[in-house]
C-alpha cells in the first residue's frame, strides 16, 4: 500500500484519510488541532481498534461521530494519553510505562503545559486504562498487534497491514529531541523498520508515511546532532537548523529540541 491511495472523507473541523487494504481499514483522522495531532482507527470485519485519542474537546466529539457505525472494541492509548472524555466507555489499552507516563513521566509535564497554552479547549483528562499490555504479540478485535516498548511508552506493530504505529516521524518538520543520546536512539528505530520492509509508518503527528520519510529523518537527525556539536547556545543552533531546514514546520518542536540540548 502506498501512501498516498487514499480516499478522504472531509468533516467540519478534520478530515479522514482511507486506506483501503480489502479485509482491513485503516482510517487516518487528521483532527486539523493546534497539535497537528493524528489519530488511526484499524476496521477488521465491523470491528475497529483505534490508536491515540484526540485531546481537544471539539475533535473528541468529531470523532465519536464519525465512529458511530461502527463497533469499537477499544482505543490503545501510548503517547496521548490526554482526552478521557472520548469513547469514555470503551476498554483503553496500554502498557505500564505509558501509563506512568501520562500519570508523572514526560506526558504529564505536556499535558500540563498543553492545557497552559490552550485552556479550555484542551481535554487535560487522562484516560483510565483497563488493560495493560505486555510486550509481544496481542489479538484485540480480531487483528493481530505487536507490542514494542519504548524509553515513553509503546510503539506498535500491525502484521496485516505491513505497518507500524510510533510517536513522531514528519520527515519534512522538526520533532522533539532530547539531546544527542535520543537523536542515536531514533535513527537506530527507523533503521529497524527500514530492515522490516513495513509499507506505511503510522504517527500521532503527521500523515502516514513511508521508508523514504524515514531516510529523510535519519538524515535530519544527524545533521541536527552536528549543528548542535557546533553550537554554544540554543539561539544560535535554531538559528542554523532554520537556515539548514528553511521549510520545516513544527517550530515549538523545534525549541523543545533547542531546550534539551542547551538545558
Amino acid at each position: 500500500m502506498k501512501k498516498n491511495t487514499f480516499t478522504t472523507v472531509t468533516l467540519k473541523k478534520g478530515e479522514v484519510q482511507v486506506y483501503d487494504f480489502g479485509n482491513i481499514k485503516l482510517h487516518a483522522y487528521q483532527t486539523h488541532d493546534p497539535l497537528a495531532d493524528e489519530v488511526f482507527i484499524v476496521e477488521k470485519n465491523g470491528k475497529a481498534m483505534v490508536i491515540e485519542s484526540p485531546c481537544f474537546f471539539d475533535n473528541c466529539k468529531e470523532l465519536a461521530d464519525y465512529l458511530q457505525n461502527l463497533s469499537v472494541a477499544g482505543v490503545l492509548v501510548a503517547y496521548h494519553g490526554a482526552g478521557a472524555t472520548f469513547l469514555p466507555d470503551i476498554p483503553k489499552y496500554a502498557t505500564q510505562n505509558a501509563v506512568n507516563y501520562s500519570a508523572t513521566g514526560g506526558g504529564k509535564a505536556l499535558i500540563d503545559g498543553f492545557t497552559a497554552a490552550f485552556g479550555e479547549a484542551f481535554d487535560n483528562s487522562v484516560h483510565k486504562i483497563d488493560h495493560l499490555l505486555t510486550p509481544g504479540r496481542v489479538e484485540i478485535a480480531g487483528i493481530e498487534w505487536i507490542i514494542e516498548p519504548t524509553q515513553e511508552a509503546f510503539d506498535i506493530a500491525i502484521p496485516e497491514i505491513n505497518a507500524v504505529y510510533t510517536h513522531m516521524l514528519g520527515h519534512d518538520c522538526h520533532s522533539i529531541v532530547a539531546g544527542a543520546a535520543h537523536a542515536d536512539a531514533i535513527i537506530a528505530q527507523l533503521k529497524g523498520y527500514i530492515e522490516k520492509g513495513y509499507d506505511l509508518i503510522l504517527t500521532s503527528h503527521y500523515t502516514p508515511e513511508d521508508l523514504k520519510d524515514a531516510q529523510t529523518k535519519i538524515d535530519y537527525l544527524e545533521s541536527l546532532k552536528e549543528i548542535a556539536a557546533a553550537c554554544d547556545n540554543a539561539d544560535t543552533f535554531k538559528e542554523k537548523v532554520h537556515a539548514a531546514y528553511p521549510n520545516y514546520s513544527g517550530d515549538n518542536y523545534l525549541d523543545m529540541t533547542a531546550g534539551f540540548f542547551f538545558a
